[in-house]
């Protein structure tokens, strides 16, 4: 969109605490009034004489030097309050949305300002809404929206977002230019393009109010899906329709050519914003492959390359919300499995306090633009357009439904479609493009009917979809995880119905998956991941990702003696040993080699701290490695254990009648583990590192044994 970029002050006007201005200004007459009442003080002669010395001065006041940064601040330092105030009385967030407080905030602050300067309030520049605020919280949805469920109705919320949005507009741009031809209301004079600009910004459903209200009532996750995935991709709509509208109005003539140049134009708008969206995606992948020394900058490409998508898009008149939710999208599945934990975790609340403190500053400037002396209230006008963005809104979802159904299998509910046209709540976004319509005599018409709209669906329909929910029964959202058990029978049916669809010729959804998947193991993975050499079955990932858990669980609690709840599918290497006769004595060359064993193989609980590191983040490879050692060592332990306590007397009988040392008849044995047993009373190791063998002589009496020599020669065989 064309927007006027603003400078410093333009931000601090927006941004500005006007309360805060007003009482400096005061105090800073009253200074100047009590300074030329004590003219005749020495301070008062040392400031008439040029502030010559104004080094000496104990105090100063410089507040024009940080006006912009410390009001910004003291403004989110007001929004996070605010939401620390909602949350204190925990039956309020129950009934009142927590968008609808806000804006009431706003209000009460526009009306102070308003009271003390006796003039508007700032307006939010759209500017400042579009590149600043919007983006976060379009990135948070974007990067943890479930995508299975997204992809399965891609059809069905494209149907919503394309269709629909056409419908609403055209539908509520005749119906105001109809009651405009009604003599009795004054509006002759407001054109059929004009009420066609205005419906096509009133009619976008607006994702941040979607969220703000829909993450709070936890309705099942196709109808969020539905509504949320609608009010995010019907930006591409709204954005080709407002300027080819806005166009229109300034054109002397129209001819058939403008009109399929703006239809060309919508595809453009979307299918661009997509193809940026997914090339920064591919390259913030790709670049998070090479980030292992240097662990504490990958959160930062996170954020680099999604804002870059949606600066790019805008850059070239493209759909920047969908360039954002498409690199989003594309890049998670790549970057979570190249960088860390603690990277993960960064980037996880760190997108979470950006969309919060956004979300919150965008209702609260709603409510203190609304107050000031911007507004035409012409209320048939305004109350038609209420009535007439419920009713449109309400037929478009029950025809794109009636043809949706027709060709699922799993359908859209009469209740789930009450839902979905009640949801469909107006916010910032068409408030902000209501200050950008082009100066004319009707404009603060629009901009009054569009503030009127977004209370109407913030407040009444905000507040009333919650017990409308409840008492419909719809179906809620599932709060524990799938088992185990039910991934293993989805992933069974998607390969099922996949290769139903590719013996009977049909190209459905779970064919075309079937193929990225393809696409995805066989090249994509290759190039954006770091480490490719993974078992290739899910199952196996997932049950290892278990196990490291179930480990780290054990450390911290301090059970790392316990047994091991279920068996380990890590395999570990084997050592041959051969028995020896027992010394009498301990060589310091064998100690020295016992040691040295002991040490690599033991868990070492107390390890010395890393040197300190500009670019790593202290202990951030250590939760993996410490969890496949705990594993290993657990299994042998549990396996050498478990060997040992079922023929400990039949071993005791084999090692008397052992061969004596030196003797040709010698047979090596398996060795389970170097760390189980009484470590104390082995008296020589020697290992034979060529051949990868240890050669460990007899325990002493009392000593724990390692193994039969026929289970051990039977293991050499399949070993060899």
């Amino acid at each position: 969109m064309e927007r006027q970029r603003p400078g410093c002050r333009a931000a601090a006007a927006v941004l500005a605490g006007p309360l805060l201005s007003s009482f400096l200004q005061a105090a800073r007459v009253s200074a100047q009034q009590g300074s030329l009442a004590a003219e005749n003080g020495s301070w008062a002669a040392e400031e008439a004489q040029g502030n010559e010395s104004s080094e000496h001065a104990f105090f100063s006041l410089d507040y024009q030097h940080v006006q912009v940064p410390f009001e910004i601040t003291l403004w989110i330092m007001l929004a996070s309050l605010a939401k620390i105030g909602f949350h204190l009385y925990s039956k309020l967030p129950s009934v009142v949305p927590e968008s609808c407080l806000l804006i009431f905030v706003g209000l009460i602050m526009g009306g102070i300002i308003y009271g003390l300067n006796d003039k508007s309030p700032p307006v939010m520049d759209s500017d400042i809404f579009f590149l600043y605020l919007l983006p976060p919280i379009v990135l948070d949805a974007g990067y943890f929206m479930p995508s299975r469920p997204f992809f399965e109705n891609i059809g069905t919320i494209l149907l919503y977002a394309v269709v629909g949005t056409i419908w609403n507009v055209f539908g509520i741009g005749f119906s105001l230019y109809g009651i405009c031809q009604v003599r009795a209301f004054h509006l002759q004079d407001v054109s059929l393009l004009h009420n066609l600009l205005f419906g096509s910004l009133i009619a976008a459903v607006d994702p941040v109010a979607v969220l703000a209200v829909f993450e709070e009532i936890h309705v099942n996750e196709k109808l969020h899906i539905l509504v949320f995935g609608e009010s995010l991709l019907n930006d591409a709509v709204t954005v080709v329709l407002y300027k080819l509208f806005r166009s229109f109005c300034e054109m002397p003539a129209i001819k058939t050519v403008d009109v399929f140049a703006g239809v060309g134009k919508f595809f453009v708008v979307g299918i661009g914003g997509v193809l940026v969206g997914l090339t920064f995606g591919m390259t913030a992948a790709f670049t998070t492959r090479f980030t292992k020394d240097i662990r504490v900058i990958e959160p930062l490409f996170v954020f680099l390359y999604s804002y870059l998508s949606y600066l790019t898009a805008e850059m070239f008149h493209l759909s920047g919300i969908v360039a954002i939710i498409a690199c989003a999208m594309g890049m998670k599945r790549y970057v979570e499995a190249n960088i860390s934990l603690k990277s993960h975790t960064t980037v996880k609340y760190f997108m979470k306090m950006w969309s919060s403190v956004s979300d919150t500053l965008i209702f609260i400037f709603l409510g203190v633009s609304t107050i000031g002396e911007n507004h035409e209230w012409n209320w048939p006008y305004i109350c038609f357009t209420v009535i007439f963005c419920l009713i449109w809104r309400a037929l478009g979802v029950l025809v794109l439904t009636f043809f949706v159904n027709r060709f699922h299998v799993n359908t859209v509910t009469s209740k789930d479609q009450f839902i979905i046209a009640y949801g469909g709540l107006r916010g910032a976004i068409c408030f902000s493009l209501v200050f950008l319509l082009p100066d004319f005599h009707r404009k603060k018409l629009f901009i009054a009917a569009t503030t009127v709209v977004i209370l109407f669906t913030v407040f009444v329909q905000g507040m009333t979809i919650r017990p409308l929910v409840d008492l419909l029964h719809v179906k809620r959202k599932r709060e524990s995880a799938p088992t185990v058990g039910e991934q293993i029978h989805i992933r069974f049916l998607d390969h099922l119905l996949a290769g139903i669809e590719d013996i009977s010729g049909h190209w459905g959804q779970y064919y075309w998956k079937d193929k990225l998947e393809y696409l995805n193991s066989k090249y994509l993975q290759k190039i954006l991941l770091r480490e490719y050499d993974q078992p290739k079955s899910s199952i196996v990932l997932l049950y290892e990702k278990l196990e490291r858990k179930h480990a780290i669980e054990l450390a911290e609690a301090g059970q790392l003696g316990h047994a091991p709840s279920h068996p380990s599918l890590l395999n570990s290497d084997r050592t041959v040993i051969t028995d020896k006769k027992s010394e009498d004595t301990l060589n310091p060359d064998v100690l020295e080699n016992i040691q040295e064993i002991l040490a690599r193989n033991l868990y070492r609980i107390r390890r010395t701290g890393p040197a300190y590191s500009r670019h790593r983040l202290p202990g951030e490879t250590e939760p993996t490695e410490q969890a496949k050692e705990i594993l290993i060592l657990q299994h042998r332990s549990l396996r050498a254990d478990t060997v040992g306590s079922d023929g400990a007397s039949s071993r005791r009988e084999k090692e008397d009648s052992s061969p004596a040392q030196g003797s040709p008849d010698v047979q090596p044995r398996l060795c389970r583990s170097l760390t189980v047993g009484n470590a104390e009373k082995v008296q020589a190791v020697k290992q034979n590192r060529s051949q990868s063998v240890c050669v460990i002589p007899p325990l002493q009496p009392g000593g724990t044994a390692w193994g039969e020599k026929e289970e051990a020669e039977k293991e050499l065989t399949l070993d060899m």
